[in-house]
């Protein structure tokens, strides 16, 4: 495979000689400087397109070996021949390097996941939004070449070609989705043992495992010695495709006539040979060492999603404090390594999915997300000076990737708090924000222990987990509101009409709430059951078939149990169901607990008959309902209360089922846009909710149903107990005239703080006004950068389709605190 070389020569007056670590002057005051300034531009303006050469070099690969090794030293072995072959780029002015594809923005396939189509790819490079550029000429290899050989043998078609027609019939019908029929599974955040340890440390360890395997006693103990060979290759993968970025700086270095970006060029060569073989020594080291071995994880497996360093700025600190003191480092050096790492994530969009979702715009987020703040270890506040650079960054570089989240326990000063309001109010939609408070002690409730848990938090939307030492595997979403749907037409899918779950009774019958309520009881536990059934197959396949054997290297405990990541190596491993619609569901059960068996203004045959004709002709039936309905987010305990039944049957449905590797599934209340996708595919709701519209995202209230503002919110989503989840997602949006100046920062600072003493885990926030998001409608080349928070993650408005659009349209728009 050939090697890019971009060697054009920066302007000479952009560039010092001084210092390595000098930052380039900054000639548009603060903020960016011109190096970032170009580097973002690329970033910005490449257009994101697909690379087919990891899909060719594997399929040489498995066309040559497959059958000749051991799953996971098979698996190794083709990683290893990835880092060796594929191309690398190394831009203008680059100081972090590394990508995935041959250059920015290029995206490669997995076909042992999901093996797109000729159609797919026409799909991918014409569709109006998250286009993906292909040539003919690939398409046309992709179709002699690799089609072929993988036709039956995805991990997508081992799937669907085993689970039973009850498994079918419930996702067919929309009622929850199946993530690793699309991608690779697991939110993965890495804790600190990548800046004490290098590659050949690890393979150091893995020597001394191998030598320890007991084959008289240990039936398990040839399997134990393939994972760890496995292991062992994959460090010297990563090793291989550093010192090729090495050997490329060093020729790019040759020819530089620009005397500072020759010494850059030097010191790149000079740290891509220590890490990631060694543990890094530097600031600069650690963002290298950390960005190969993202890198080595992302191109080994994983087909779409979340890879993250954990609390970077913790693991870092400790690298800038020692060279600020020794003078080998500025604060602006580390603001500009800092800054192009940002670019460097931000270059990554997310492979794009296969069949039907093809047509459909997504998203080119890849959900790396940047935790920022916390606690230590130890307990004490996490915050360091590092801290305050990520957030001047995300404020000024105003990129879709990476996600960041700021972490605000009771010890975290309200300097750092209000610092972070400051680049909310910008409405970016960044950062997030998650209290320590309460998911550390969800995490102490699924039994990890107080230090694993502190290290922990949040991997790439809301959900939660111990860094660097757990799998935990969100295996999809459950539409709660399709499953009232199900129960108000006695297992038949209204939409089809087709029978899909059990029989618990004509509707029409229920005598009090107490028997509707008790139906959708049963229609609960009989999905969750048939959706863990084939989570758990999954899982099994994934272990036998895909290991992942670098990612293991980085696991804690994969080594010394010599088992892989998906295999029950790491130290915990969880199985999470995303529940969706809790806002929808609530407001449903309560319109019929009022109107039809309480005051009983209407019977249930009327309100039935009004939702199946999508409430045409029933519009004063409706406006009854939206007008005369307690709804959930307003602080009234006749809806509060459902939502808490509702939240706490979810949890008694799914928390403590077994999954394969000796642990257990629990819950989190997630959606990311998977809550337009459930609307899209529902008729109706009790609620006065329209066929089609999408039901509410996460814990959040109904689109338009909290009137009574914020602090209602606040109080009904703190009376269910957040410790039992692993996650809960509240979107709010404000008027940004709520916060133009400093001191009305002050009251989303205390909107924070009161919903996290009250026990919240998480709030996010959209800085928008309504004019502004149909201006962006209207006139979207005026609007190109507009980012808006979209449930776990910000995207750009213009990138987002209308129904995702409308979605965020729709959400109340708060003018007052």
């Amino acid at each position: 495979m050939k090697t890019v070389h971009k060697n054009i020569q920066p302007e000479r007056s952009a560039l010092s000689e001084g210092n390595f670590y000098s930052s380039l002057k900054n000639k548009i005051g603060p903020g960016m400087n011109e190096r970032i300034q170009k580097l973002r531009k690329l970033s910005f303006e490449s257009e994101p397109s697909l690379s087919i050469e990891r899909a060719l070099i594997q399929t040489t690969f498995y066309k040559q070996n497959y059958g000749k090794y051991a799953m996971p030293v098979l698996r190794a072995i083709n990683f290893l021949e990835i880092c060796k072959q594929k191309t690398i780029y190394l831009g203008e002015g680059e100081l972090i390097v590394g990508e995935r594809g041959p250059k920015p923005k290029a995206v490669p396939t997995f076909p042992e996941l999901t093996c797109h189509s000729v159609e797919d790819f026409k799909v991918l490079n014409t569709r109006e939004m998250q286009r993906y550029t292909i040539s003919q000429e690939d398409i046309d290899t992709y179709e002699r070449e690799i089609i072929p050989y993988w036709s039956g043998k995805t991990m997508r078609e081992r799937i669907f070609s085993h689970v039973p027609k009850e498994w079918s019939n419930l996702y067919e019908a929309g009622l929850f989705t199946e993530f690793m029929e699309q991608r690779a599974p697991g939110h993965t955040a890495l804790d600190g043992q990548i800046y004490e340890k290098g590659m050949l440390d690890f393979k150091k360890q893995i020597q001394g495992e191998i030598a320890k395997l007991d084959f008289l006693n240990d039936p398990e103990a040839t399997d134990r010695k393939e994972q760890l060979e496995g292991m062992a290759i994959s460090c010297d993968a990563a090793i291989v495709f550093a010192e090729r970025h090495a050997k490329l700086a060093e020729e790019q270095a040759k020819t530089e006539t620009n005397v500072q970006r020759k010494k850059e060029l030097q010191k790149i060569a000079e740290v891509c040979k220590w890490v990631p073989a060694n543990a890094p020594r530097t600031f600069y080291e650690a963002i290298q060492m950390y960005w190969f071995v993202h890198l080595g994880t992302i191109t080994e497996l994983n087909g779409w999603d979340a890879m993250n360093p954990g609390h970077f700025d913790q693991h870092l600190t400790p690298f800038y404090e020692k060279e600020i003191a020794a003078g080998t480092l500025t604060r602006n050096g580390a603001k500009e390594l800092l800054s192009c790492f940002w670019i460097k994530v931000n270059n990554h969009p997310a492979p794009p999915k296969v069949g039907i979702t093809a047509k459909e715009s997504g998203t080119y987020n890849d959900f790396t997300n940047i935790n920022i703040g916390g606690v230590k270890k130890n307990g004490a506040d996490g915050a360091s000076e590092v801290s305050y650079i990520m957030l001047e960054i995300v404020e000024e570089l105003h990129v879709l990737q990476p996600g960041n989240s700021v972490h605000v326990s009771s010890k975290t000063p309200d300097r750092f708090l209000k610092e972070a309001c400051k680049v909310i109010r910008q409405g970016h939609g960044y950062p997030s924000i998650f209290n320590p408070d309460i998911y550390i002690p969800e995490m102490l409730r699924q039994g990890k222990t107080l230090e694993d848990a502190r290290e922990g938090g949040c991997s790439g939307c809301i959900e939660v987990g111990a860094f660097g030492k757990e799998a935990y595997i969100l295996t999809g979403y459950l539409n709660v509101p399709k499953i009232i749907e199900i129960t108000l037409n006695n297992g038949i899918n209204p939409v089809t009409g087709k029978q899909v779950s059990i029989e618990t009774g004509n509707p029409r019958d229920f005598k009090s709430y107490d028997e509707l309520y008790n139906a959708f009881l049963k229609q609960l536990n009989y999905i969750v059951n048939q959706k863990i059934l084939v989570s758990n197959y999954i899982d099994r396949m994934f272990a036998k078939y895909s290991p992942a054997t670098f990612l293991s290297v980085v696991i804690e405990d994969c080594i010394t149990k010599g088992k892989d990541y998906y295999n029950g190596g790491p130290r915990y491993n969880t199985n999470y169901i995303q529940c969706t619609g809790l806002g929808t569901v609530t407001d449903s059960l309560s319109a019929l607990k009022k109107h039809v068996f309480e005051d009983k203004t209407y019977s249930m045959d009327t309100v039935l008959n009004a939702v199946s004709k999508n409430f045409e002709g029933e519009e004063i039936l409706r406006q009854t309902i939206l007008n005369k309905t307690p709804f959930y987010g307003n602080d009234d305990n006749f809806a509060d209360d459902i939502a808490l039944q509702v939240y706490n049957d979810l949890f008694e449905a799914i928390d403590g089922k077994p999954n394969t590797k000796g642990e257990t599934f629990h819950l989190n209340m997630l959606s990311t846009t998977c809550h337009v996708y459930f609307g899209k595919i529902m008729g109706a709701t009790p609620n006065g909710r329209f066929a089609q519209k999408s039901i509410s995202d996460g814990t959040s209230p109904s689109h338009g149903a909290d009137t009574n503002g914020p602090s209602a919110v606040i109080k009904s989503l703190t009376k269910i107990d957040h410790v039992k989840s692993g996650g809960t997602l509240l979107n709010q949006r404000f008027l940004p005239s709520l916060l133009k100046r400093d001191e009305d920062l002050i009251k989303l600072t205390n909107l924070i703080r009161s919903y996290f003493s009250l026990g919240g885990h998480h709030i996010q926030f959209n800085i928008v006004d309504t004019a502004t998001l149909y201006a962006a409608q209207e006139n979207p080349e005026d609007y190109k950068d507009l980012l808006v928070r979209m449930a776990g993650y910000s995207d750009y408005f213009n990138d987002m389709n209308a129904d995702l659009q409308q979605e965020v349209i729709d959400r109340t728009e708060n003018e007052s605190f």
